[in-house]
């Protein structure tokens, strides 16, 4: 009987999981997580579940009885100490040792911190990631607290828009010389810089934070890269995510900016397979590493049915989404490359179609689902209608799909 191991309890782990069984495989599956929780949602801890809306229970996946019903063996608080490729091992620091005929890497990310020169280490500085966070950052979110976020990307705004809620005074500082400049168009970052500030959080661009101040050992001030002083009673770093290769690489797999994969999801050690944040795979002429659920699920399936022996290459079809305040922005493709954007606007809602010479390579979709789930399909399908025609107000965005 063949047994799949997978390392990596998060989404990634659990869609592999979930479709080896969906698919009609009938040998031994091993899920290990080092968090004491079974597979949870991680977008809703920084929004509806760290302001108290939505209980513990409802973050995970799947009920717990689910695994036991599948034949999933379930493995929480088990943190993996070592793998031997060599002896198809899974050694625990607890001393257990898991033999594997196929081993799946899920690992995820872990946020990058601040370091302990400046101050990271000091109470009250935070980031979010997983439910200890969420756990630890609630309590602190007292309204007329001032609180300092570190970093401009996705992570920061959501934090910053979580806590302008809570009716904290914010301050949010990026070193780039705008908020979102890594992942979005200038008219993108217009359109939540404004929106942030219309909550009262104050934005500074080309800011960086030269150290953090204490006293009793917590944080009580920050000092700007502007030389400014400024106090604060919380700190939120949001300053990106690092891959979680460390297993991988003492094991002798190779890394290339997360887990390297092939087309299929194979490592460069036989039998050993990986999916999710923690894996870079081929894209074009060269490599990327998504950090999305869409991407988490769809990868881990792909990676499910090649274990099972469908050899199908994972063709990445990135998607991902942000909720701020009342807005939920939703992204369909990669603007890698982009040299126009385009703006349209109808209703409510507001999209910026991206375009790299006649090719459109993205949308970002503002409170506008249709323009988001239409630009979706025709990035899917390599079609890329006229720009003056995706912007005419009088465009029924469906029937492109049919041009």
């Amino acid at each position: 009987m063949t047994h799949v191991v997978v390392v990596g309890a998060g989404q990634a782990g659990l869609a592999l999981t979930a479709r080896l069984r969906e698919d009609g495989f009938d040998g031994q599956i091993t899920l290990i997580g080092a968090e004491p929780h079974p597979p949870y949602q991680r977008p809703p801890l920084s929004k509806d579940y760290l302001l108290g809306e939505l209980a513990r229970e409802r973050l995970y996946l799947r009920p717990e009885s689910f695994y036991a019903e599948q034949g999933i063996d379930l493995r929480l608080g088990a943190e993996v100490a070592f793998i031997d490729t060599g002896r198809r091992e899974v050694s625990l620091v607890t001393g257990g040792v898991v033999p594997y005929d196929e081993l799946a890497l899920t690992t995820g990310s872990t946020p990058r911190r601040l370091p302990a020169a400046i101050g990271g280490d000091l109470d009250g500085v935070l980031v979010m990631r997983d439910i200890r966070d969420a756990d630890r950052l609630a309590p602190e979110l007292a309204e007329g607290k001032r609180v300092l976020v570190v970093g401009g990307g996705y992570i920061g705004l959501e934090a910053a828009a979580v806590c302008a809620k809570r009716g904290l005074a914010v301050t949010l500082v990026e070193m780039a010389p705008r908020i979102l400049q890594r992942v979005a168009s200038p008219e993108t970052s217009d359109y939540f810089r404004r929106l942030h500030a219309a909550m009262g959080v104050t934005i500074r661009e080309s800011v960086g934070l030269e150290g953090l101040l204490g006293e009793n050992g917590h944080v009580r001030g920050a000092v700007l890269s502007t030389g400014e002083e400024i106090p604060v009673d919380l700190v939120l770093v949001g300053v990106g995510v690092v891959p979680n290769t460390k297993l991988a690489e003492s094991a002798g797999i190779e890394v290339e900016n997360g887990i390297r994969t092939d087309e299929y999801g194979r490592t460069s050690a036989p039998h050993v397979w990986a999916a999710g944040d923690c894996a870079s795979l081929p894209h074009g002429d060269g490599r990327i590493r998504l950090e999305s659920v869409g991407n988490a699920i769809d990868q881990a399936e792909a990676v499910a049915r090649n274990i099972m022996g469908a050899n199908t290459p994972y063709v990445a079809q990135p998607w991902f989404w942000s909720d701020q305040y009342d807005t939920k922005l939703q992204i369909a493709g990669l603007n890698t490359g982009y040299d126009r954007v385009f703006v349209r606007e109808i209703g409510g809602g507001l999209s910026h179609w991206y375009y790299s010479g006649d090719r459109l390579v993205a949308v970002d979709a503002m409170n506008d689902s249709r323009a988001y789930m239409i630009g979706k399909r025709l990035l899917e399908a390599g079609k890329s209608p006229a720009p003056e025609v995706v912007i005419d107000p009088a465009t029924d965005l469906k029937a492109l799909l049919k041009a």
